[in-house]
């Protein structure tokens, strides 16, 4: 138990509460996993590199990627920035060391190496039908200081050999070379975020595993393609960008010229003729797929919007620097609405130079407004894409060779709203749960005669209890921050389940006998017993106050029947109490079958018809 509550410490109440901010904020940006992905080669591989070359005395090595970036290493783990280096000119694909010219190395779809001056060769790469580095290989350097020293090039990055090549490292781990083209999806409903990379197809990162991205088969990833294909043989014109929701479709062209359909594509009229850049993304309201934006590359207009289905589109580019823009989002307005209902809704724009936001009406034309760069803190790269979460509060930025980055949204940072402490979803609240208020420092929170207890508090969130006593089926919450008063509405239910999870959307799930964690690197075998931390679940026997922490012996027991499932399985509840020693926690402990399958599982719980979120656990017989 004593692991549990240093659990919770560290990781329940630490993503409730987020670091102090000044008055305008800087965005706090964090990585989602890492650069590279992998693959099932002999370590994580990334995107493309061309030339590898050691320095004369062999102590750093050099290595050019694809997109024209050089980066040096002298430790072989950490990459930097290496501008004033040009790779040495070397032609063919034969490589050998003067001072031994008999042992000879080879590269084309392996690495091969001679002893005898190319008699005989040795496949050093090869295990089966591939090669363990992966390949074609591109570039081969031998270390002037040892000919046992080794490095390749290849479509997969950088690799090593200290041993001739007998044995292959991964030197692409901290390479910032990951070709990310787009953000397939955010974390959230039991799987992580998963992003679309070049030359390697959709992956996904899994939250509480590795670093590394594996890949994964996406079908939202193949009817995309299959859509722009389908709708680039109707209209004859290869197309670039094509987005819509129900039946109505945009679709845009290498020349900048967009078409609309009101019919899903049966049938198209020309929306806006040729003109600029090609239309690199096209962002369109699920909810009113009138409004849409485009994001143009090369030079011209770079940001274009349209209120009225593409009757006519209005140049929103205003400051933003000349420099082409991949991909443009949007959401709802300051007030906290998620929808795009309001003359402030929040436009964020990917370009060349970082991403931009810009505050301006998407239900009427009108002037565009000015774009405020949001990108400080983040390498200098391009970005490729911007994408909010459901509820805008999570703002999602892939950068070319870096991978994904995550932070709160910087046009809600300052606005009143309040959220689901387990996972920030927008719900509806039970007797007892925990609630976050996004956007500031709150000091008092009164609904009525109920005082809501403030548990933690920082200039940008607090975390609250909704009392045990609250009744009816919702309240008004009197919220007073830093000299605001606000009024919020909370719907209230008797229960309302929730499972705590991290902000990149790990689970809070425990081994019940070791109190480890348990993640993508930590499953849980068949017929363990597993901890869950849930908020949510409504009053307890005996009755517990508001506010205060459970006992850490003999925690009061949940009044209502809770039900966790596994795959659309029950299991059996052997445990549902208050987490001791904290306040707003429940602690549920559910047996797994003595026989499951091996590999990722949807857990949730549920509670008088009320199910919680999604997770993920995964599982080995």
């Amino acid at each position: 138990m004593r692991a549990l509550i240093l659990f919770i410490t560290a990781a329940g109440l630490g993503t409730a509460v987020a670091q102090e901010r000044a008055l305008a904020p800087r965005p706090d940006w964090r990585h989602i996993g890492s650069s590279s992905v992998d693959l099932f080669l002999a370590g994580p591989a990334t995107g493309p590199a061309d030339s590898v070359w050691y320095s004369p005395d062999g102590a750093k090595l050099y290595a050019r990627t694809r997109s024209g970036r050089i980066w040096e290493t002298s430790d072989f783990e950490a990459w930097a920035p290496s501008p004033a280096v040009e790779p040495p000119a070397r032609a063919g694909r034969l490589r050998f060391l003067a001072s031994d010219p008999s042992r000879l190395f080879l590269f084309g779809s392996n690495v091969y190496r001679s002893e005898d001056g190319g008699r005989e060769w040795t496949n050093l790469t090869a295990y089966r039908d591939r090669p363990v580095i992966g390949g074609p290989q591109h570039d081969l350097a031998i270390s002037p200081s040892s000919v046992e020293q080794l490095a390749v090039a290849n479509d997969f990055g950088v690799w090593r050999s200290a041993d001739a090549g007998l044995s292959w490292s991964s030197l692409n781990q901290s390479l910032p070379n990951l070709p990310v083209r787009r953000i397939l999806s955010t974390p959230g409903r039991g799987s992580g975020a998963r992003l679309l990379v070049d030359g390697i197809g959709p992956v996904e990162w899994q939250p509480g595993g590795s670093k590394d991205w594996v890949a994964v088969s996406d079908s939202s990833a193949s009817r995309e393609e299959e859509e722009r294909a389908a709708f680039s043989a109707s209209l004859g014109v290869p197309l670039s960008a094509t987005a819509g929701s129900g039946d109505f479709r945009f679709a845009g062209a290498s020349d900048g010229r967009i078409w609309s359909s009101l019919d899903a594509g049966r049938s198209w009229r020309l929306s806006r003729a040729g003109g600029g850049g090609p239309v690199e993304h096209i962002y369109v309201d699920a909810r009113e797929p009138r409004i849409a934006l485009a994001a143009l590359g090369g030079r011209g207009p770079h940001v274009l919007r349209t209120v009225n289905g593409g009757l006519y589109w209005d140049d929103l580019t205003a400051n933003l620097p000349d420099a082409p823009a991949y991909a443009v989002t949007a959401g709802g307005s300051a007030n906290g609405s998620a929808g795009l209902d309001g003359a402030d809704a929040a436009i964020y724009a990917a370009t060349e130079r970082g991403v931009f936001l810009m505050r301006a009406s998407l239900t009427a034309a009108g002037p565009a407004g000015a774009w405020t760069l949001v990108s400080d803190g983040l390498p200098a790269a391009r970005a490729t894409d911007v994408r909010l979460d459901q509820t805008g509060n999570q703002l999602y930025v892939a950068l070319d060779g870096y991978g994904l980055f995550a932070t709160a949204s910087p046009h809600r940072v300052r606005t009143l709203r309040i959220v689901n402490a387990a996972d920030f979803s927008v719900r509806a609240a039970a007797p007892g749960s925990l609630l976050s208020v996004l956007g500031g420092r709150v000091d008092r929170v009164q609904s009525g005669q109920l005082t809501f207890p403030i548990l933690a508090s920082s200039a940008s969130e607090s975390q609250i209890q909704v009392p045990f006593e609250a009744t009816g089926s919702s309240l008004a919450l009197a919220i007073e921050a830093g000299g605001r008063g606000v009024t919020l509405p909370l719907q209230l239910e008797n229960v309302a389940p929730a499972i705590f999870v991290d902000r990149d959307g790990a689970p809070l799930l425990l081994d019940a006998d070791s109190g480890l964690v348990l993640d993508a690197g930590r499953a849980a075998h068949s017929g363990a017993r597993i901890q869950i931390l849930a908020t949510g679940l409504g009053i307890t026997r005996p009755a517990w106050p508001t506010g205060l922490a459970a006992p850490l012996e003999s925690p009061p027991q949940v009044a209502v029947p809770v039900e966790v499932w596994l795959d659309r399985v029950p299991l059996r509840v052997t445990r549902s109490t208050l987490a001791p020693g904290y306040i707003g926690y429940y602690l549920l402990e559910a047996e797994l079958p003595a026989l499951v399958n091996a590999g990722p599982a949807e857990l949730y719980v549920a509670a008088e018809g009320r199910e919680s979120n999604r997770v993920r656990v995964y599982l080995e017989p």
